[in-house]
């Protein structure tokens, strides 16, 4: 079976219409080894086929305002500097922290509990972000809160998950496979692409002291420098994706002559 496929076939009829009740042990070990067949987060397969999660697949209990600065910060680097920030992360010890991490109530709008909203505010708090920790995105946050709480499908659908494919960590073929939205091959991210993702998703054990570490290391892997308050792309992000090489020079003579 392809594998868009099997995402379309995940989604339907699970957590995007209806939560499941609890699965077999069997059918929890299955879901296990699709998961790592597919290079996705376990956590993920749980929401998309509507299963509560696992305490230990979730973020500790942490300080959000940590989470937020560090998104920020890695939203910032290069690809050579997000693949080596990833394993700074990877590569920090595993702790008995606290948990899990509680979404923060947001005062605009309550998530949904049913429907892709709920999908998509499931894979949010996998990652351990509420609407405001996230980087910049391209979409604005009343955008953002309306997503998680009543997302249905309409014109700017396309454009909505070309924002937020990268910062989970998804490919764009992948989140239009789930969602069930056509995909074009010239269809490219927003403003990031998955590497930041998986920056995100390695850090999902992290504590609140490890989060600082983190950033500390964005700092001496930049140099120091300062990230501004307005850059929506990750710095040689077009060059430099593996994901998305730049198309051949046209043949034969060019306006140069």
């Amino acid at each position: 079976m392809e594998r868009a496929e099997i995402l379309n076939k995940l989604a339907v009829g699970s957590a995007a219409t209806v939560p499941q009740e609890p699965a077999a042990p069997a059918a929890l070990a299955a879901l296990a080894t699709l998961a790592a067949e597919l290079d996705l987060p376990l956590a993920d397969l749980y929401v998309i086929t509507g299963r509560p999660v696992p305490a230990d697949l979730l973020p500790p209990e942490r300080d959000v305002k940590a989470m937020e600065h560090f998104a920020y910060l890695a939203s910032h680097c290069d690809h050579a500097q997000l693949a080596a920030l990833e394993a700074f992360v990877r590569a920090l010890p595993r702790t008995d922290a606290p948990g899990p991490f509680v979404q923060p109530a947001s005062p605009h709008r309550r998530p949904a509990e049913t429907g892709w909203a709920a999908v998509l505010n499931g894979l949010l708090r996998n990652r351990g972000f509420g609407v405001r920790e996230l980087p910049f995105t391209g979409l604005s946050r009343p955008t953002l809160h309306q997503m998680v709480s009543r997302w249905e499908a309409d014109r700017h659908r396309q454009f909505r998950l070309r924002c937020l494919a990268g910062p989970l960590g998804w490919t764009l073929p992948d989140l239009f496979a789930l969602v069930g939205e056509p995909y074009s091959e010239e269809l490219r991210p927003v403003v990031h692409c998955r590497h930041l993702g998986r920056v995100f998703t390695a850090a999902v054990p992290l504590t609140t002291a490890q989060l600082l570490q983190a950033s500390e290391q964005v700092h001496r892997l930049r140099g120091g420098r300062n990230t501004g308050a307005w850059q929506p792309v990750s710095e040689g992000f077009v060059g430099q994706c593996p994901d998305y090489p730049e198309p051949p020079a046209p043949a034969g003579p060019t306006q140069f002559g």
